[in-house]
């Protein structure tokens, strides 16, 4: 059966829900095609629980979408600054509004693949990502050790990954960092990090 117009409207209509986040109240507007549109992921919400950036600290959440996690660190770091990319221009633009109507004015999204538009004297406290169970080899390493590149002595990565990846980003983590911690094991995903000594 055709779809009628209605209903075709409906879907280009912005999707828009609300979430507590770190125990901070968030309002998003996404739409269809971008990761999870209607409510929060599994592996975000699960990463969001052990990140706890200092108050000024610089951020880099990779792969932003949206931008759940970028928009609540801002949030959590409100004399901080949040640097958010996505490969995506739609993701970049959904975060970006997201920003406005949240009230978040230390949080920014950029067009970018990895770190590939960042500037290259920048650097962060805290880099942060849900990384995509597909991202393949070559952009892991490109991811890492870009990051690691990026990141002030000191800084933390913190990853959230489908668990089937675990035992690969444990090997990637300790080859790029040289350490690595396994935070917490769910039911589907996994949260991890390394330090840069």
């Amino acid at each position: 059966m055709k779809p009628t117009e209605d209903y075709l409207n409906s879907l280009r209509k912005d999707i828009e829900f609300t979430a507590t986040l770190c125990d901070k109240k968030m309002v998003f507007r996404s739409t269809w095609g971008i990761f999870s549109p209607r409510e929060i992921d599994a592996g975000t919400d699960l990463l969001l629980r052990y990140l706890k950036p200092a108050e000024d600290a610089s951020i880099f959440d990779l792969g932003c979408g949206y931008g759940p996690i970028g928009l609540t660190l801002a949030k959590l770091a409100p004399k901080g600054e949040v640097l958010m990319a996505d490969k995506d221009f739609m993701a970049v633009e959904y975060a970006n509004r997201n920003a406005i109507l949240n009230g978040i004015k230390n949080a920014e999204a950029i067009l970018s693949n990895g770190f590939q538009h960042v500037d290259s004297d920048r650097r962060f406290d805290l880099v942060v990502s849900n990384v995509p169970a597909k991202v393949g080899n070559e952009m892991m390493t490109l991811m890492l050790h870009d990051a690691y590149r990026h990141m002030n002595p000191g800084a933390k990565i913190y990853l959230v990954t489908v668990n089937g990846l675990r035992q690969y980003m444990k090997r990637n983590l300790q080859e790029v960092f040289g350490n690595y911690k396994k935070e917490k094991q769910g039911a589907a995903y996994t949260v991890q990090w390394a330090v840069k000594q």
